[in-house]
């Protein structure tokens, strides 16, 4: 869209909303309000609680910039309405955002399209713990990771080193998230690739590694200052940092994602990204993957969020 035109229009900042990620989501969604504001944008915050549609119509929203996260947000439903609506929005369409906020779904298009996923086994939401227990470990063995199929933030997340781990973690899991997925632990370099679409082609960001203090990158490391070094850009060989950047692009078009998302992976001992997930609409707070790689690109913050508002669509 031209920024002309868009600074003739009310932007709404979509943000908080009623997954478990509200809190990161009104951080992200007040950084990118101030940004756009800074930018010369006419903004209004609206938090997509209940009845949405209304909020939107009572502020009069044109083009919704969506600073949300997890589910009602980052799953297509959202999406769903403003497309109804007929409000352009920014991120990944209804499809996109759906296969990216189920992460099974999401491995089984990557996979088909010859990218390298970690194995899994899928655990239904009516499923002895005892019995997925044992199914795994004589599938995939241990230690593993254990991940809710449609949560973001890594909540829900555990590593599970032996049987009685597996089944307690695998109990509190069901309990509180239905289906589950174990998926075989990758030992090696975590890191996260940003893409952008940016002058109508799509960019690799320079990649991020992680090193959290923790057993892995959790909700805790993730939103925690101190919890985790960033080592920007990643130590990998130069053929690696390549691929991985390859790779991350080639899941942004797998997914069918828009605008910008960010993926996940991890590299093994042999230099070979696995993909783990990717995020339609990755965090922008202050501690946020996306922005450190945009700002590594000398893309600044204020820069990224108008990039991000430039591609809306419906």
């Amino acid at each position: 869209m031209d920024p002309q035109d868009l600074k003739t229009k009310t932007i709404g900042v979509l943000m908080g909303g009623l997954s478990g990620e509200r809190e990161v989501s009104l951080r992200s969604g007040r950084n990118c309000l101030r940004a756009l504001r800074a930018r010369g944008y006419r903004v209004v915050e609206v938090d997509a609680l209940r009845d949405v549609g209304a909020r939107l119509q009572e502020a009069g929203v044109e083009v919704a910039f969506l600073a949300l996260h997890g589910r009602y947000g980052e799953d297509g439903t959202i999406q769903g309405l403003l497309e109804v609506m007929g409000i352009p929005y920014t991120g990944s369409g209804v499809l996109a955002s759906a296969l990216g906020m189920n992460k099974v779904a999401a491995k089984k298009v990557v996979s088909g399209s010859g990218l390298p996923t970690p194995d899994y086994c899928e655990v239904g939401a009516d499923e002895s713990a005892a019995d997925a227990a044992a199914r795994i470990e004589t599938a995939l063995g241990l230690p593993v990771m254990l991940k809710p199929v449609q949560e973001g933030s890594s909540l829900g997340v555990s590593k599970c080193k032996t049987t009685g781990e597996l089944q307690s973690c695998l109990e509190a899991g069901i309990a509180e998230y239905g289906k589950m997925f174990a998926e075989a632990f990758i030992l090696g370099t975590e890191i996260t690739v940003g893409v952008i679409e940016r002058d109508g082609r799509l960019e690799a960001l320079p990649i991020l590694q992680l090193v959290p203090k923790n057993e892995f990158y959790d909700y805790e490391a993730k939103y925690t200052e101190g919890m985790t070094e960033f080592i920007l850009p990643a130590r990998l060989d130069p053929a690696v940092y390549e691929e991985a950047q390859r790779a991350a692009i080639a899941v942004f078009t797998a997914i069918g994602c828009r605008g910008y998302s960010r993926v996940d992976m991890m590299v093994d001992d042999k230099g070979v990204p696995w993909f783990v997930e990717v995020n339609t609409l990755p965090g922008m707070t202050e501690l946020s993957d996306l922005p450190a790689q945009a700002l590594a690109a000398g893309i600044s913050y204020e820069e990224l969020v108008e990039t991000i508002l430039l591609t809306a669509s419906v």
